[in-house]
């Protein structure tokens, strides 16, 4: 990952609210976001990618953001910050005892959680995305490989058409992050003319339509593939 590129970062929130206000609000401070809706989610998604900082919430269903940060902490020095309700010292201390780098208690401005994060990436290394083996996106029982552009149904391979794999490969390579329209027009190819550009956007909706209907249980309530209105698309894995 080079320097230059936006740091990627999950977010780990059971409270959906929460989870869509932080990606919108850190998506337009330049990062790239991947949500997950709890830790078993959390764990396919970090089996496949790579992140630079992880932002989980404490009190959640299921395995909590402690035995999660525990878990993490077993292989990756992937910087975490816990969100929590609970403010006393000893759940403060319990999680940093857990391995995490800093602790924001609920309610919190959005932009004190910002200035924490950057303060924690200045200090910390970049993630690269490791050479051995291919990196793979999981959308549901969906398995999609970056390297090869496959797209798989369990052990099965998916045919995508030469316009569905150029469009799986961009929205793929910024899982989590919003591509408008016309970025897209411009990787498949434009051309010249303001009646064409209307018509070359058109044409996308139409394909992320028929990109659906391969990739989403119910394609009329995408889930992976969503539309930001007035802004694009974006490719959520999990």
């Amino acid at each position: 990952m080079s320097d230059l590129s936006p740091a990627h970062l999950l977010i780990v929130d059971d409270d959906e609210r929460i989870r869509e206000l932080l990606k919108r609000y850190l998506i337009k401070q330049g990062f790239m976001i991947t949500a997950a809706r709890d830790a078993a989610q959390a764990r396919r998604l970090l089996s496949g990618l790579a992140f630079d900082l992880i932002v989980l919430d404490v009190m959640m269903p299921g395995e909590d953001g402690v035995a999660l940060t525990q878990w993490l902490r077993e292989s990756t020095a992937t910087p975490v910050i816990l969100l929590t309700a609970r403010g006393e010292s000893r759940d403060r201390i319990a999680g940093f005892e857990a391995g995490a780098d800093d602790y924001v208690a609920k309610p919190f401005e959005p932009r004190e959680l910002v200035l924490r994060i950057n303060a924690i990436l200045r200090r910390a290394p970049r993630v690269e995305q490791g050479p051995s083996g291919p990196q793979t996106l999981i959308l549901g029982r969906m398995r999609y490989d970056l390297d090869s552009g496959e797209l798989r149904d369990g052990s099965d391979p998916v045919r995508l058409t030469q316009t569905e794999s150029a469009l799986m490969r961009v929205l793929a390579a910024r899982p989590g992050q919003v591509v408008s329209r016309e970025a897209l027009v411009d990787h498949l190819g434009r051309d010249r003319g303001a009646r064409a550009e209307t018509a070359q956007e058109r044409a996308i909706d139409v394909q992320i339509t028929r990109l659906r209907r391969k990739i989403e249980p119910d394609p009329r309530r995408p889930r992976f593939l969503q539309t930001v209105r007035g802004e694009g698309y974006m490719l959520s894995a999990g």
